[in-house]
């Protein structure tokens, strides 16, 4: 039986915890994490999975029997990860995002038409069952044409637990770059459309300690065929909220509209929620589906060459967009003293 293994670089996000859970319950075995900074975390990641810290990156490159490689690096590092796995030929799954600007953009799109290897991105919302459900339900013209969406996603900060490189813009891109590039893929994934055009900006309130973190972003947007869209983002979560983020998206059709509760609601339902209400029939809450496959299965599809849900044109549209958005964003700086709000360009 063909031995089939994994490895990790870069370990700087809990979230590289779902890909390892997923490959592990596919019958891969993970030869370890090389993580050299923070190691609490790498530590933590090893002990909870039975995994080993490796001192070499080597020792996973050089591993034929690695053919996969999931990385958590700080985010304007991971397209570093990226290009040394593509000169080893390991195919990489990256957290979000995968690229912080321009350069980067760039450096993907030349590693993607190579061609040498698959890359992946967690663009994990597919995968909700939530919007798995509302997309079939849009696919089959249950909201008839789609109008506009509108996406809120605050998240909770907890400054204290946070690595330095997440409060520094050139390391972590900034929020547009780190959490728009979610609502972009959801965005053509919902409605085949392309994103045309976008404005936004980028607010200041908290942590000037930090000067190039920012805590609020927001923009407008319009995809093609006339559809208009409304995304947020911003670290202000309450501490003593039931959860790290009261994520909610609303999509509006001719023939009816959805509200999606990423997080349910804790008066109603702790799991995901979907309402819908239509001209024919009163407000209810839509039965969930479960995706056909994980995000980790769905990569391994496309590295054999089968049909995938995620392709290479997904991951670069949403960087680009993220990308051009970032560079185009107001940046908004508020005086806490004079409560004096500076378009700072």
């Amino acid at each position: 039986m063909t031995i089939r293994k994994f490895g990790i670089i870069g370990c700087q996000h809990a979230h590289i915890g779902l890909f390892i859970e997923e490959m592990l319950a596919l019958g891969y075995e993970c030869t370890g994490i090389y993580e050299p900074d923070n190691m609490k975390l790498a530590r933590a990641m090893a002990d909870q999975y039975g995994l080993r810290i490796l001192s070499d990156v080597k020792l996973l490159l050089s591993d034929e029997e690695v053919s996969v490689i999931g990385c958590a690096s700080i985010n304007n590092k991971k397209i570093d990860v990226i290009e040394l796995c593509e000169t080893h030929g390991k195919h990489i799954m990256v957290d979000k995002p995968a690229v912080t600007n321009r350069e980067g953009l760039e450096r993907l799109r030349a590693v993607l038409e190579r061609g040498a290897i698959e890359i992946g991105m967690m663009l994990t919302e597919r995968f909700r069952p939530s919007l798995h459900t509302v997309r079939r339900l849009i696919e089959a013209g249950g909201l008839g044409d789609i109008v506009h969406i509108s996406l809120r996603k605050p998240h909770r900060l907890n400054p204290q637990s946070r690595p330095a490189w997440h409060f520094d813009k050139q390391q972590s891109g900034g929020i547009i770059n780190d959490l728009f590039v979610h609502d972009f893929d959801l965005l053509r994934w919902l409605t085949g459309r392309e994103v045309e055009c976008a404005s936004g900006y980028l607010a200041k309130n908290i942590l000037p300690q930090h000067p190039s973190f920012y805590d609020t972003g927001g923009a407008q947007v319009v995809m093609a065929d006339g559809i208009t869209a409304q995304l947020y983002a911003d670290w202000h979560t309450p501490t003593g909220s039931w959860t790290w983020g009261d994520g909610r998206i609303f999509i509006t059709g001719t023939a009816g509209m959805v509200e999606i509760r990423l997080e349910g609601d804790p008066l109603l339902e702790q799991d995901e929620v979907a309402l819908l209400v239509t001209h024919d029939q009163e407000l209810n809450m839509i039965p969930l589906e479960e995706p056909p496959v994980s995000l980790a299965q769905d990569f391994l599809n496309r590295m054999a060459g089968r049909g995938a849900h995620i392709a290479h044109t997904d991951i670069y549209k949403a960087s680009e967009a993220t990308v051009m958005l970032d560079e185009q964003a107001r940046v908004i700086v508020r005086n806490r003293e004079s409560r004096h709000i500076a378009d700072m360009k």
